[in-house]
């Protein structure tokens, strides 16, 4: 949905989530995890070698992350880096580094950007703010047809225990947890059509470019 109203309104796209995604990438491909925990002495200590970007695939004119120079979309998207990534991105080291490079990013504004906390804690004084919401099983079958459609074989029971583990520990997290911003306008798209919820996303975008 944010990819599509960047590129509809020509604006940067940036995905934060992806960003955390990457991190632990990172630390799974380190071998930073011992028993489900993240080893997070060796990872302070390399944090500042972490440098996410993203680019536009020249193909479908869509964002990429790249950790490192690398391309990593597909593999930040994986079960494994999903069932990880909570306890990485609750890291208050890591969040302070993904958000000074996410802060760097929108200096010179024209971005749209999604994530748990961006508008809380990332731009506070962002001239637009959705809190967009879904059932934690509509969200669940999406990321199934999503993974399934790539040709991963996935549970989907385990993708709900997933959602609602994640949704838990960010709503409860002591550094940027995830809740709506006071001014944020509140979207529940559980049942809405992608061209139904880009329709409504525009007309918000509008409104808040004519008052500015």
């Amino acid at each position: 949905m944010a990819k599509d109203l960047a590129k509809e309104i020509g604006y940067i796209y940036i995905d934060s989530g992806a960003m955390y995604r990457a991190v632990t990438l990172f630390c799974i491909k380190n071998e930073l995890f011992s028993d489900g925990e993240v080893n997070s002495a060796e990872l302070k200590c390399r944090i500042k070698d972490i440098h996410i970007t993203f680019k536009l695939d020249e193909k479908t004119h869509l964002p990429k992350t790249y950790l490192n120079g690398e391309n990593v979309e597909e593999e930040i998207r994986t079960m494994e880096v999903s069932s990880k990534v909570s306890p990485v991105s609750a890291i208050d080291f890591v969040r302070s580094a993904m958000v000074a490079q996410q802060q760097d990013m929108g200096k010179e504004k024209g971005i749209v950007m999604d994530g748990r906390d961006i508008g809380t804690t990332v731009f506070p004084e962002a001239e637009l703010k959705i809190y967009v919401t879904a059932s934690a099983e509509i969200r669940a079958l999406r990321r199934y047809d999503e993974l399934t459609a790539k040709g991963q074989e996935v549970d989907f029971q385990e993708i709900l225990n997933n959602v609602k583990e994640r949704d838990y520990i960010d709503q409860h997290r002591d550094v940027s947890p995830l809740k709506r911003a006071a001014d944020a306008i509140l979207l529940d798209n559980s049942l809405l059509t992608i061209d139904e919820q880009k329709e409504w996303l525009l007309k918000q975008f509008e409104k808040a470019t004519q008052k500015s």
